[in-house]
């Protein structure tokens, strides 16, 4: 008999990754289709399970051999009920995802937000170490997060827990965030507040390493403003530590009320690796209180596009877990 093995699946909006991996959290084969959004997403389903049908054929694994599925997705959840309240991105309002997949695939199916589970991913298998209390914040085109607490995932009242980007008024009056309030800490934390910031200080100058890049092409990305701070560029440097403060601020005022072990930065802009990471530091022992300071580790992510799948899969062995332990 072939050992039991996790499907993890990660819904994005360009791509659906997935893998199949083992009880340890090891993957054992991994692969990505596109997402279909057309049609209001409704091919989304049916071409996972397909695709999953496909691979367990093409590895000659039986489906009795899967013990659950994880599914990470975006938007607004009903974790209890695997309800996608809304993923404007793909088009879903009031989806039964976890319904459709396990009516399709009939393998007892999981469903948590895609930010949160990339965190118990790398808490699981990543740059989280086995800590049981961490705090996860992603760095993209906006901030995204999640909160472990004992090992669990923190949802809250009604599934928003971790909307660690939405700190609000980290900068009073600032730019407009795309959740309709002003100076949120994704303004100036995320890989577009970052390139904003570094447009609106070259404007400014004359000179430096940022504004030949703004010359040759029109335009300036986190990464330019990040590479010209590590050159020694003043004005790089100069925005990457107006972005250093506000996050490693808010993320010591989080710490002060959650006294997480770990913190995980990923992401794009965590590409900037120990330079980063140097920054951050910096700032947030400023703010955190003193012990915790002392005792809490950030780390760089290590999972990378592997986190979302790996946290499904462990979302779908400890559920199941905790469903066969309150039947007994």
């Amino acid at each position: 008999m072939t050992e039991k093995i996790l499907v993890g699946i990660d819904i994005g909006g360009t791509t659906v990754k997935q893998a199949f991996i083992d009880m340890g959290g090891n993957i054992i084969t991994k692969w990505e289709i596109p997402t279909d959004k057309s049609d209001s997403g409704k091919n989304i389903v049916p071409d996972i399970v397909k695709s999953v049908q496909e691979k367990l054929e093409e590895s000659q694994i039986h489906k009795s051999s899967v013990l659950s599925i994880g599914v990470g997705a975006p938007g607004f959840i009903d974790v209890e009920n695997g309800m996608i309240f809304e993923a404007v991105n793909l088009g879903w309002k009031n989806f039964g995802l976890k319904k459709q997949m396990e009516e399709l695939m009939g393998v007892p199916t999981f469903v948590d937000n895609d930010a949160n589970l990339a965190s118990v991913g790398e808490m699981w298998k990543g740059a989280g170490n086995g800590a049981t209390n961490l705090v996860c914040v992603t760095l993209g085109t906006g901030v995204g997060g999640g909160v472990i607490a004992g090992g669990e995932i923190i949802h809250g009242q009604n599934g928003m827990a971790g909307e660690i980007g939405h700190i609000a008024s980290v900068v009073e009056g600032g730019a407009p965030c795309n959740c309709g309030k002003k100076g949120c800490l994704e303004t100036v934390a995320s890989a577009t507040g970052i390139a904003r910031l570094g447009l609106e200080a070259v404007t400014q100058s004359p000179e430096g390493l940022l504004k030949k890049k703004l010359d040759e092409r029109e335009s300036i990305s986190a990464r330019d403003v990040l590479d010209a701070a590590k050159a020694g560029d003043d004005i790089g440097i100069s925005v990457v530590d107006t972005f250093a403060h506000h996050l490693g601020l808010a993320l010591a005022n989080l710490s002060n009320t959650l006294n997480p072990e770990t913190i995980v930065i990923g992401g794009g802009v965590s590409k900037a690796g120990t330079f980063l990471v140097d920054k951050l530091e910096a700032e947030f022992k400023k703010y955190a209180i003193p012990k915790i300071a002392k005792e809490t580790a950030i780390r760089i992510a290590t999972l990378g596009n592997d986190a979302g799948v790996i946290g499904a899969a462990w979302l779908g062995k400890t559920s199941l877990k905790k469903m066969e332990n309150e039947v007994q």
